[in-house]
């Protein structure tokens, strides 16, 4: 079976590390990754031109490995020039070693193409262990052909752990290779 890099390094250096800073006395309590959701809001694209939606689905599958999932509008916004049923976003679930691919990917390849990168702020926390980034451009990633590109749309991804606080949150993230800087930007 295989393993993903990222996973070993968690197994092997990130649990006792934690276990011996935070005091955990079982390995099972010690904080672990649980899901990464991808989403693209699409209103606009799809409303300029309805091509777009199979693109961006086309774009985000190459990139995450996995067909994402169309979400739908569940009531017409006039002022957004939305109708019961139009299609508004994609999103995309990762769990397993595909989760740790894609973060190992994100954080060693396509994070450092950003340009004037100088690492993610920890202000990103929501209180509860968890960690949104946003993407402002989808051509960051190595899967996207930039010869073929026709739109150009932007991506969150939030990290969801088991960790109950940003603290034990941080430190895994950290451990995992994610770039986020220690002083508040």
């Amino acid at each position: 079976m295989y393993k993903a890099r990222l996973k070993e390094k968690y197994i092997k250096e990130i649990v006792p590390e934690m276990m011996k800073e935070f005091g955990y006395k079982s390995v099972m309590s010690v904080p672990k990754l649980d899901k990464i959701v991808i989403n693209v809001g699409i209103g606009r694209l799809v409303r300029d031109n309805k091509d777009n939606l199979n693109r961006v689905i086309k774009e985000i599958e190459n990139i995450v490995g996995q067909k994402p999932v169309v979400s739908k509008a569940k009531k017409a916004v006039s002022n957004f020039k939305t109708r019961i049923g139009m299609p508004v976003g994609v999103k995309v679930t990762l769990r397993g070693a595909k989760m740790y691919e894609f973060l190992d990917r994100m954080t060693n390849i396509a994070l450092p193409q950003v340009r004037d990168f100088r690492g993610l702020s920890k202000k990103s926390f929501d209180k509860h262990g968890n960690y949104s980034i946003g993407i402002k451009e989808n051509i960051i990633f190595p899967e996207i052909n930039k010869d073929d590109i026709k739109i150009i749309f932007g991506m969150e991804a939030n990290i969801t752990t088991t960790a109950k606080t940003d603290e034990e949150a941080f430190k895994l993230l950290k451990g995992l290779g994610l770039p986020i800087t220690d002083i508040e930007n």
